[in-house]
């Protein structure tokens, strides 16, 4: 939940203060970035050091405090073709050393003038690593930011921080999700229609589908099998996504019953842990997640190590050592991330369906897991053949 004033000048309100206080009583003062007011959400820190246009317009941050590691953000300003979707859906900023004047030919205004534009409360100044390291050490925890000329006792504010929902419980897909269906056409020549199921869907996921010659059906996330099967798929694809897995009974519903189906499926991020539950597999809360476009992730069916961009708070609970006996047949995990083992990807052997933990579309890279879509095309081929 997001409250502000929006200033005449975001240089102005640079020079107001700013708090953030996290729920165990923690805080960091500086000043005001983007709009001036308050706002709450689960504090969280992405690792990339480019690409914040990308996160912020990221539907998979609906509700989250995102804080920036890399030292210097908004040096790029704001172009109007990078956005990920209609608007910034993260609920607060958190940078350390905001560029004063953007540099890239590509830019239209400053980032700081596109979040008082959106209404979005940030806050700069602070030590980024400091509170880092922190989440690291306790976890990714509720969290306000406040900023303006009066800001009430430290003691009220964590009172109202400490007032707000957890993020472990949430059900947000709806939140983002388009209303509406509409269609990404095929670049080039037709060769697959796939149906998506919009959970939180990026803008780049349906182009990068596009660019091999599949039209793309985005469909809303409380879409029945009817509906999906309405446009005669080749495939099926499960998004990415904010919230809880455990709360999204419904796409589950639908994944089993594009399992039944045996229609090639893929998934990525929350999709991955829709086929995880899907399959049988139980779901968990990470202690601070992974965020950002430098992630090491090996993939088990070749042996190769990827650098991939994440963004997820929860992961699937299976078996890393053996494969597992499901309703549709065998199961493995796939993909394993190699900072600390956690699921990153599952497969099933006995039909066309797998899944990513992370995001192979990656804008604004790296492009190491792009081929996960050309498999996808090859699920979709064979099935065909």
């Amino acid at each position: 939940m997001t409250t502000s004033t929006r200033g005449s000048s975001s240089h102005r309100n640079r020079a107001l203060p700013a708090v953030l206080v996290l729920e165990d009583g923690r805080s960091f003062r500086g000043r005001a970035y983007g709009a001036v007011g308050e706002t709450f959400g689960e504090a969280v820190f992405s690792t990339g050091m480019t690409g914040y246009q990308e996160t912020l317009t990221d539907p998979s941050y609906d509700r989250q405090i995102v804080v920036a590691t890399a030292p210097q953000i908004g040096n790029t300003g704001w172009n109007d073709e990078d956005d990920e979707s209609q608007r910034i859906w993260v609920s607060g900023y958190v940078v350390r050393d905001p560029a004063r004047v953007p540099s890239n030919w590509r830019a239209k205004r400053s980032l700081d003038d596109e979040l008082v534009a959106q209404n979005v409360v940030g806050i700069s100044g602070i030590d980024t690593r400091a509170l880092t390291r922190h989440l690291r050490e306790r976890g990714s925890m509720r969290a306000g930011i406040f900023s303006g000329e009066a800001i009430p006792a430290e003691a009220e504010l964590l009172a109202r921080v400490q007032a707000q929902p957890h993020m472990k419980g949430a059900s947000l897909y709806e939140e983002v999700a388009t209303k509406e269906a509409y269609v990404v056409p095929a670049i080039g020549e037709k060769k697959f229609t796939v149906a998506a199921v919009d959970l939180g869907i990026k803008g780049m996921t349906p182009h990068r589908m596009a660019e091999r010659g599949i039209e793309v059906h985005v469909l809303p996330a409380t879409a029945t099998a009817e509906e999906v099967y309405a446009v005669g798929p080749d495939g099926v694809f499960f998004s990415n996504g904010p919230g809880d897995p455990a709360t999204a009974d419904g796409p589950v519903a639908l994944m089993t019953a594009v399992l039944e189906r045996k229609t090639p499926l893929f998934g990525i991020c929350f999709g991955n842990q829709i086929l995880g539950r899907a399959l049988g597999f139980g779901t968990y809360k990470l202690k601070y997640g992974h965020r950002g476009i430098n992630q090491p992730v090996q993939d088990r069916t070749t042996g190769k190590v990827e650098v991939t961009a994440h963004n997820h708070g929860f992961a699937v609970d299976a078996p890393l050592d053996q494969v597992s006996e499901t309703r549709f047949g065998r199961a493995e995990v796939s993909h394993v991330c190699l900072n600390d083992d956690v699921v990153e990807g599952l497969q099933l052997l006995d039909q066309p369906a797998f899944s990513v933990q992370y995001h192979p579309e990656a804008a604004a890279g790296p492009h190491d897991a792009a081929y996960l879509f050309d498999r996808f095309v090859s699920l979709m081929e064979g099935q065909r053949a």
